[in-house]
């Protein structure tokens, strides 16, 4: 992967909106994580050529430059030519062909060695001469990655590839997703609304909203500290107040009316705070950001409770599948550095 570089400088205007998204990537997966209608999926299909964005760069250097788009000197390969795999949510089978010939139909003369690789690389062996209508969710979607990956592609677009499944099929798949992408030598896109899926697959993040690129970064840095309000949202923080600072390491939550001890000076430009569901612990009365539990509700779910104090407050906590009594703590707390100081 030493001196490849993905980048995509792109500009489109929406019905909704302008898209304007720019970004290198240099190695592994990047996830792009959004609402519903926030212009994901037309990233990818930009960086495809499937969409042509009103301006913009998008190339692929790999020892030397490949430009896909580019605006200012009119380039604009088709999608066939810029080696690049999409894997659409439904997959996007040809349904009046066998396995063998959909995983083959990108190939020249329909190599049948390479067919033959792919489909003992992807565990479809006794289903080449089946249909679509014949396999399974996880089968179909084990077909759609090998039908890409038969032409050696330099990068692949994953279009919310989960997004219709139940849950234990999705969380089968995400297995072999993870294991796919771990031992994919090239660039690798997700887009998701699914922060666990986000968390899960990508090395790198971008937070898209509306068009713009709200928050980027490592995954795991954005998790921990996503800064903004709407980045903790989306990625799932559940306890989000706005704040009245009362000094540089205290603020009062106007939603909860509590105020917390912060491990971080709070500036000017802190509008809220955050708080993790799970970072709550039980606690005495006099403990650092203790809060009162009375008049909590609890909600039993297969592996967790979740507790809902009056003021707003929600708390969640692990729990095994033959445990159906569980008591609140009188008093709860979080630890200083586990609140998240977030600016609008």
């Amino acid at each position: 992967m030493s001196g490849k570089l993905l980048k995509v400088d792109i500009h489109k205007k929406l019905k909704e909106f302008d898209l304007d998204v720019n970004f290198e990537l240099k190695n592994g997966c990047l996830g792009i994580l959004g609402p519903s209608g926030c212009g994901k999926s037309m990233t990818l299909k930009s960086i495809a050529g499937i969409v042509d964005p009103d301006s913009g760069i998008v190339s692929l250097a790999t020892g030397k430059e490949h430009v896909y788009f580019d605006s200012d000197n009119k380039v604009n390969l088709k999608p066939q030519k810029r080696n690049v795999g999409y894997l659409f949510q439904n997959y996007a089978l040809f349904p009046n062909m066998t396995v063998e010939e959909n995983v083959g139909i990108g190939l020249q003369n329909n190599d049948e060695k390479v067919v033959s690789e792919m489909i003992r690389r992807f565990h479809l062996e006794g289903l080449e001469k089946r249909y679509p209508r014949q396999l399974s969710g996880g089968q179909q979607q084990r077909v759609a990655l090998a039908r890409i990956m038969a032409y050696g592609p330099d990068v692949i677009l994953l279009d919310e590839p989960f997004s219709a499944m139940d849950t234990v099929l999705k969380e089968q798949l995400r297995r072999e997703m993870a294991n796919f992408l771990a031992n994919f030598n090239g660039f690798s896109i997700l887009v998701t609304h699914d922060r666990d899926e986000a968390f899960q697959f990508c090395d790198e993040l971008i937070i898209l909203d509306k068009g713009k690129i709200i928050a980027k970064g490592k995954t795991v840095d954005l998790f921990e500290n996503p800064r903004k309000v709407e980045v903790a949202r989306l990625t799932g923080c559940k306890n989000i107040s706005k704040i009245e600072i009362v000094d540089d390491y205290h603020v009062k939550s106007l939603d909860w009316n509590v105020t917390f001890e912060v491990s971080e000076k709070v500036s000017s430009a802190i509008s809220h705070i955050g708080i993790r569901a799970h970072d709550f612990y039980p606690a005495q009365k006099d403990d650092v950001n203790a809060v009162a539990t009375a008049d909590s509700t609890k909600l039993e779910m297969p592996f967790e409770w979740q507790i809902s104090l009056a003021n707003g407050l929600l708390w969640k906590l692990d729990k095994q599948m033959r445990e159906h009594e569980f008591a609140i703590p009188e008093y709860l707390k979080v630890d200083p550095k586990n609140i998240i100081l977030l600016e609008e």
